[in-house]
């Protein structure tokens, strides 16, 4: 079983703001005797594609499987979400809040969506099936390639724009469309009343609707966009649980554990100990108690960081490595 935890393994800064003096000994005990290894640092969404059997395209193509999810047809056409944001301007960078902190109504997003429509026309027209689910559709591939918000969230969004050789020229609309925003009645409405302002879109996710795996595997998750791809490559898919569950060792699936996010993505130390504490007690301690009696093996991987831990069952015996401190641990 594959469990995602993004943010398990967090920047230095956050480590060693939230890990003084914080003792976990389940967890401790697995990165103690499992072996560490790398993994993609390419996002939720990206890792879940991939343990499901879809294939990249220039992107991991997650907007024509949201988009008929969300009640559009994708037909033949290259799709690309194209989410409303707030970027918040810093001192020396622009960081990137997602969709997720904006609280949108349907009524403000498709006004935003006229508006962009009637400044730019069929080179940039989002359709808002849902408040938070924006997406574009081109007759023709771009020549793109783009980062996925489960990555850019909180960050500095510089090195994370769309690359690739169509690129400049969405730069280019980009900027054009955070002028448009920035005076448009809802913003100005939302500001007035202390909401952030949608002042951009971000663009990922792009490709033509892919071919339905032939794998079969189990999906606990709760988001929206992932249970769409659980969905549509017709996986198990199940709620995520509160706990551990009975058996879910013994599945080849995968289990999203998303707890962490908001906090890892915030640099929240608070936020992120007291999380990583409850999947502590629900989830580290059954998993080393199953670990040692039923089951092959586990891995826990942070797509965020790029960082895993796999563990088999002989490893919880090898008694002799010794748990260290959390922060030499993830760090």
């Amino acid at each position: 079983m594959l469990f995602l935890v993004p943010h398990l393994f967090p920047s230095a800064r956050l480590l060693e703001a939230a890990a003084q003096d914080l003792h976990l000994p389940a967890l401790q005990t697995l990165l103690a005797r499992g072996t560490r290894q790398a993994c993609p640092a390419t996002g939720v969404e990206a890792a879940v594609c991939e343990a499901l059997g879809i294939e990249r395209q220039q992107d991991w193509p997650i907007a024509p499987v949201t988009l008929a999810a969300d009640g559009g047809v994708a037909g033949d056409a290259y799709c690309l979400r194209a989410d409303p944001v707030h970027l918040r301007v810093m001192r020396d960078r622009i960081v990137l809040a997602d969709s997720s902190t904006l609280a949108l109504s349907q009524q403000e997003a498709s006004a935003l969506a006229d508006a962009i429509r009637q400044h730019f026309g069929d080179s940039l027209s989002p359709t808002p099936l849902t408040p938070t689910r924006w997406y574009v559709r081109f007759p023709h591939p771009p020549r793109l390639t783009t980062t996925p918000p489960s990555l850019a969230n909180g960050c500095d969004i510089d090195p994370l724009l769309p690359r690739g050789a169509d690129a400049m020229r969405f730069r280019a609309q980009l900027n054009e469309l955070q002028m448009l925003l920035h005076e448009h009645p809802v913003n100005l409405a939302r500001e007035a009343h202390g909401a952030l302002p949608v002042n951009s879109v971000w663009l990922w996710g792009g490709g033509t609707l892919p071919a339905v795996p032939q794998k079969r595997i189990a999906l606990y998750a709760r988001g929206e966009s992932i249970r769409a791809l659980g969905a549509f490559c017709k996986a198990d898919l199940f709620p995520l649980p509160d706990r551990l569950e009975e058996g879910m060792l013994e599945r080849d699936g995968v289990t999203v554990l998303d707890a962490l996010t908001t906090a890892g993505q915030d640099g929240d130390p608070y936020g992120w100990r007291e999380a990583l504490r409850t999947l502590e007690a629900r989830w580290f301690a059954p998993l080393l108690t199953m670990l040692r009696t039923r089951g092959s093996g586990l891995r826990l991987a942070d797509p965020i960081s790029g960082k895993s831990l796999r563990a088999q069952k002989t490893d919880v015996w090898k008694i002799w490595r010794r748990p260290r401190s959390l922060m030499s641990l993830l760090g």
